[in-house]
């Protein structure tokens, strides 16, 4: 659906999700906002109140959307592409809210850990080996490695070579990511090795 045939409120929220995630929630301001939406600030505020009421609504938005995403993805990992090019504006808007250290974005965060949960749980069921460290601890990493992505885009894109955002830039990444995640990058013999120096707390 293109943004113009969305309704007013909905024209909103998308463009206050720009803000947010481009500027940050200081530097966004409700007049900004309202003539990226196409509205004017006294409409906006009959549909969201206060900047801060408009926060919670796209963070509520942003994390039932997620919920979807990874649902789809679980059903049908065929439909990475699609549904990865979905999800991306939400991925930034977390990146910057937890940046910009918001104090509404934790249940967010806790919920990308448990969806990373899902997907640690598929491949431990055909692990040969027993994990050594709990499922919610893993996932955790896991999801903060993910974020930090596009946290650091200004970097993760000079190295690219091309904008990250970018068609180009995001097909790179998204191989890029299957590519690590199928393959392991050091083996099992390895790992236990390495391990062993952390089984007793250093004094």
């Amino acid at each position: 659906m293109a943004f113009e045939d969305l309704t007013a409120r909905a024209r909103i929220r998308e463009a206050a999700l720009e803000h947010f995630a481009r500027d940050g929630y200081d530097r966004a301001t409700i007049r900004a906002i309202a003539k990226t939406a196409g509205v004017s600030p006294g409409l906006l505020r009959h549909h969201y109140g206060s900047k801060e009421d408009l926060r919670e609504a796209c963070d509520h938005y942003v994390f039932e959307m997620l919920h979807r995403v990874n649902a789809e993805l679980l059903t049908d990992p065929g439909a990475t592409a699609q549904t990865q090019q979905t999800a991306k504006p939400f991925g930034c808007y977390v990146a910057r809210s937890l940046a910009d250290g918001s104090p509404t974005v934790g249940p967010i965060f806790d919920e990308l850990v448990t969806m990373s949960e899902a997907w640690l749980a598929r491949a431990d069921d055909s692990r040969t080996d027993t994990p050594t460290v709990d499922r919610r601890v893993r996932a955790a990493l896991v999801t903060a490695m993910k974020i930090g992505i596009p946290l650091l885009h200004d970097h993760v894109s000079r190295a690219l070579g091309t904008d990250m955002f970018g068609l180009e830039g995001d097909r790179l990444v998204a191989l890029a990511l299957l590519d690590i995640y199928s393959h392991a990058l050091i083996d099992e013999d390895v790992a236990t090795s390495a391990a062993a120096g952390y089984e007793e707390p250093h004094r």
